[in-house]
């Protein structure tokens, strides 16, 4: 989509800018107090026990459940969508987890809680992606354990009843949500499940999927500050897509390695155009 498509935000006086700044402001602060009251209800939710041997293979060898805490006393699995037949893990989940995983895990290391991830697909295939990526971030393989069938992010009746973001397969569709369950089974769904270590016994405390993953922030909430936003179809208002930012999910997404020879690409394309001027 071109510029001259874009449907900008109106312009106003700096007098009127900052009396709508203001009403805003009062929603905004109405939402952190909501969040904080939620994120109070979060902490407040019950727990189960883990009674299942859950065993994955690591870097380190095979490890328990309990080993991929690193010995701290919270976990949290990111469910990184990789099925054993692909070559490359997901690409929106590789976006997701760039931003975490070259920033600064020892905070959430500090507050004992250890973040890593867990995929289908064998180590075997996790570790090539895993460096080519650039991560350090611990990435753990489930393929011979039940751990995503059970926590409901691989779907495949054969194995299990269809669940995911606590919905059967007939709540989705009554829900227009189908696209979570349509489609060539085993299908491949992201999460984040936190679990909470007492002595040797593991307990689940948290899931959540679909855009729930979004909350813990990212380049998705930057975005959702500016003008433009995330430039997503489903957004409001409608015009603000510039036509240039791939979809969520869609095959357009950059691994983040691409990012760099799609930038040197753009910088060939306006150092041409410069040179064309000149003449």
């Amino acid at each position: 989509m071109s510029h001259e498509k874009l449907i900008l935000p109106k312009i106003v006086s700096q007098a009127e800018w900052r009396a709508a700044r203001e009403e805003l402001l009062v929603k905004e602060k109405e939402l952190t107090r909501a969040r904080d009251r939620l994120n109070a209800e979060r902490r407040r939710l019950p727990m189960v026990e883990v009674e299942e041997d859950y065993m994955f293979e690591g870097p380190e060898g095979t490890a328990s459940l309990p080993d991929l805490f690193e010995s701290r006393r919270q976990l949290i699995v990111y469910h990184f969508m990789f099925d054993p037949s692909w070559d490359a893990g997901c690409r929106s989940c590789s976006a997701w987890v760039d931003q975490i995983a070259r920033g600064h895990l020892q905070h959430l290391h500090a507050r004992e809680t250890t973040l890593a991830l867990v995929s289908r697909a064998p180590l075997i295939k996790i570790d090539p992606f895993k460096k080519r990526m650039g991560w350090t971030i611990p990435w753990y393989s489930s393929y011979d354990s039940d751990f995503n069938y059970d926590y409901h992010v691989t779907l495949n009746e054969a194995v299990v009843p269809i669940e995911y973001n606590y919905r059967t397969k007939a709540q989705h569709v009554q829900a227009g949500t189908s696209y979570y369950v349509d489609g060539k089974q085993p299908i491949e769904l992201p999460g984040l499940s936190c679990f909470l270590r007492d002595g040797d016994t593991v307990f689940h405390t948290y899931s959540t999927y679909g855009r729930g993953g979004e909350t813990v922030g990212g380049a998705s909430y930057f975005l959702d500050l500016t003008a433009l936003g995330r430039q997503e179809e489903w957004e409001e208002p409608k015009g603000r897509t510039t036509g240039r930012a791939a979809q969520a999910g869609s095959a357009r997404i950059p691994y983040p390695d691409e990012y760099e020879v799609q930038n040197q690409s753009v910088r060939r394309k306006l150092s041409m155009m410069g040179s064309s001027n000149d003449r």
